[in-house]
């Protein structure tokens, strides 16, 4: 006997499977369980009890449609000739009647062999195959309707997605952030609605997707009760969360395997059901109580002819007719299964319903294979989609990351990381974090603000609480702002410094800041940009003095004139990329400083010299190789400051002494070997840089300086040096470092107020004793070997260590 449990395996599957099993799947399954017991009792009895029991026929007949087993359904049974009538060894007498005889049987002590030969025959021979094996018939199609009915999940291509899905979906379901994400959003509508509805909502509802609405992004993280519900570890498995249903829709949504495979088993199971329906019902009348039977053994027992009791035929027709009314429930279920997949479209899921109940309207539709399981989870519970909405929703993902985050940098933590600025403002940089922690605006002392490589930022009005901030800087960080924080900053901010990549990153809120006095962006372009760059209108930045542009322009933009009434300084750093085209400069009329940086400039640009009010101009790192030009500067009466270093000039004009007003003088790094004896007419100088030429000489002129303070010639080739140098009484720095200079004259000691002397790496042997004159000089503003300082008598070695 077969007991039923060796069958459970191939109807069992992890019970989390039932949510991907609609009701007509149920139905399905426990129609199969009932024909799998039809099957296996049939297949019991056929096993366990006699198949059939056969009696002699005393009419012989030559074919089986000839027997007439009539008298064996009578009430009463035929009488038979008793056995004592013939003895064994004389054989029967044959009556003959036309066709037929009677015959009789012989005598001997095989009874029981050659009835159970006769009954096994006749078994074989005239009972019909459907009725000999109908129990195992019913079986073999139920396992089949079983397998067919559960093919996907065991099948390598879809059950993975599906494992996955389920996996994911019970997280999703039972996770805290679900329930603490819906009754904040419950809580925000519930402001909304009057107290009669309030009073009219089922109390489940406060945790139930159909009520849920999740914030808009510009509004601030709630920080309710219902805030200690998550705690730092069950945010991270929030996270997990969201991370794998991305990486899961993103898998699913590009195949319909699991659609294709679903349609393909339920129109097998059709097939099957309509070709199992013929058959029986053609043959199930098949199955007869008394069987005629024809079996040669007329030498052995006397007879050729019998009439068969099929015992099991009752019973077999009655599971038979039982078996086709479960078949066709099954083929019913099997034909609505086809009609719901061809009905609409499953490959297609749309949130709308839920978008509308709950309000979360960032929540996106999705496609094939993941659309297909979402339709099929509905007809389980619509709960569970509406609960997983939460999780493909990038508002709520934001809200959870805000969560983490506070939980991640509290205020005292952000503290530690303060740190001062050049320009002595106290700066919070953060760096690389997906998002903005509401606890930066509990650190009220901050004066800057840095963020950088954030994933996303959002400014909320909690920025008022920075009542000391400055500066804020937004490096490869889109910042969104709300407009409250708008309204605070417009009046406060002060300096705002952008690093973009692309100039559309710049956020257009940066040009409504009318406090705004520097604004520093840095940035490339692409080739096409770079030639058609459009800044939008700074006419709003009423109070911007400096401006910053780090990029690879081709020419000025022609929205830098909107700030020509106040903008005072002006920087273009072009990475080398050529500057064409700078007439815009023409009408910046008030600008006093002007520095162009690696602009592949060959010569000084005309628009500079219209610049009246110019103090400062630098033309670092450019491709100058002369400037016969510079005297046009002179129209630049306040000019105090030129910059003309990193370049190529091989030789100085000598018209250089028309600039009267130069005060800081700056040739370095250049290809110069010559300096005009003019170069020293102009007598307002106080810094002059010739370092990292060819020089070779310097004229006794330069004793005509009387205002200088620094003086560098380090790295050129001068062999000594004009005693006229030491007529320059002010000076405080002189760097002689890296030439040949073999002495120094002992009017060195002439320099009262030299601070620095820079002699390292040329070729002096000995230190005069009067550089102890120098009062001002200490040990360590002498940079030079210490050999040298070795050949200084003590006293003034010692009074070069004195502090």
């Amino acid at each position: 006997m077969i007991p039923v449990a060796e069958f459970k395996q191939f109807t069992e599957q992890q019970p989390a499977f039932k949510v991907l099993k609609p009701w007509w799947d149920v139905l399905a399954e426990y129609i199969t369980i009932a024909m799998l017991m039809i099957g296996v009792f049939g297949c019991t009895l056929q096993i366990t009890q006699d198949k059939i029991i056969c009696l002699p026929n005393h009419t012989s007949a030559d074919e089986v449609s000839q027997i007439s087993c009539k008298e064996f359904t009578q009430s009463t049974p035929p009488t038979n000739s008793s056995d004592d009538e013939y003895p064994t060894s004389t054989p029967p007498p044959v009556v003959t009647s036309g066709s037929t005889r009677e015959m009789t049987g012989l005598r001997n002590n095989l009874d029981l062999q050659q009835y159970s030969f006769i009954n096994q025959m006749c078994y074989e021979t005239a009972l019909h195959w459907y009725a000999k094996y109908f129990p195992y018939l019913v079986v073999i199609h139920t396992l089949i309707f079983i397998i067919c009915g559960n093919f996907w999940f065991k099948f390598p291509g879809t059950s993975s997605k599906i494992e996955h899905f389920i996996s994911i979906l019970g997280k999703c379901f039972d996770s805290p952030w679900t329930t603490r994400a819906l009754s904040e959003v419950s809580g925000e509508s519930n402001q909304e609605k009057t107290a009669d509805r309030e009073l009219s909502k089922p109390s489940f509802e406060e945790n139930s997707p159909s009520s849920t609405e999740l914030p808009v992004p510009d509004k601030l993280v709630a920080e309710t009760a219902s805030a200690s519900v998550l705690d730092k570890k069950e945010g991270e498995q929030a996270k997990a969360l969201f991370e794998k249903v991305k990486k899961f829709r993103h898998h699913v949504e590009e195949g319909d395997i699991l659609y294709l495979m679903y349609m393909r088993q339920t129109v097998l199971k059709v097939c099957k059901f309509v070709l199992i329906t013929i058959y029986n019902a053609a043959l199930v009348g098949q199955i007869h109580f008394i069987v005629p039977c024809s079996v040669h053994t007329e030498d052995m027992t006397g007879y050729n002819s019998f009439c068969c009791n099929h015992t099991k035929a009752h019973l077999f027709s009655k599971l038979a007719f039982s078996y086709l009314c479960f078949l066709g429930v099954y083929g019913l279920t099997c034909l609505y299964t086809l009609y719901w997949l061809f009905r609409r479209p499953l490959k297609e899921y749309s949130f709308r319903s839920v978008r509308e109940e709950t309000g979360i309207s960032d929540i996106p539709d999705v496609k094939n294979d993941f659309a297909f399981v979402l339709h099929l989870i509905d007809q389980y519970d619509s709960l569970y989609s509406k609960r997983f909405a939460v999780f493909l929703s990038e508002v709520s993902e934001s809200r959870l990351r805000q969560l983490n985050l506070n939980h991640e940098w509290p205020a005292e933590k952000l503290r530690q990381k303060l740190q001062h600025t050049p320009e002595g403002r106290l700066e919070l940089h953060l760096f690389k974090l997906p998002g903005l922690p509401d606890s930066v605006f509990e650190v009220t002392e901050t004066e800057s603000l840095k963020l950088e490589m954030l994933s996303e930022a959002l400014i909320p009005p909690l920025v008022t609480k920075l009542v000391r901030l400055e500066e804020l800087s937004l490096f490869n960080c889109p910042a969104k702002i709300q407009h409250a924080s708008l309204a605070y900053l417009r009046d406060r901010l002060r300096v705002l410094q952008i690093k973009f990549e692309d100039i559309k990153e710049i956020p257009l809120w940066v040009f409504s800041l009318r406090a705004l006095e520097e604004l520093h962006l840095f940035g490339y372009l692409s080739q096409d940009m770079s030639k058609n760059v459009t800044l939008e209108s700074l006419r709003e930045l009423k109070s911007l003095k400096v401006l910053t542009l780090k990029s690879n322009l081709s020419k000025v933009p022609p929205t830098v004139t909107d700030v020509a009434g106040h903008l005072q300084k002006l920087i273009i750093h072009n990475d080398g990329t050529k500057l064409l085209t700078l007439n815009a400069l023409k009408r910046l009329s008030l600008l006093k400083e002007l520095e162009l940086i690696r602009c592949d400039l060959e010569r000084i640009p005309h628009a500079v010299f219209s610049l009246n009010n110019l103090q400062l101009l630098d033309l670092k790192e450019n491709n100058l190789h002369t400037i016969e030009e510079i005297i046009s500067l002179q129209h630049c009466r306040k000019l105090s400051v030129l910059r003309l270093w990193h370049n190529q000039i091989a030789y100085i004009p000598d018209h250089i002494r028309k600039l009267k007003s130069l005060e800081e003088l700056s040739f370095n790094r250049n290809k110069i070997l010559v300096l005009p004896p003019q170069l020293f007419l102009c007598t307002k100088l106080r810094h002059l840089d010739l370092s990292f030429n060819e020089i070779r000489e310097l004229p006794p002129e330069v004793g005509v300086l009387q205002l200088l303070q620094f003086l560098s010639l380090t790295g050129n080739f001068l062999d000594e040096l004009p005693n006229e140098l030491f007529f320059c009484q002010k000076l405080k720095t002189l760097k002689l470092g890296q030439n040949r200079l073999a002495s120094l004259s002992p009017k060195i000691g002439s320099l009262t107020a030299l601070v620095k002397l820079e002699l390292k790496g040329n070729k002096i042997d000995f230190l005069p004793p009067e550089i102890g004159g120098c009062v001002s000089l200490k040990k360590s503003g002498l940079v030079v070997e210490q050999l040298l300082i070795d050949t200084l008598p003590s006293d003034v070695r010692e009074k070069l260590s004195e502090d």
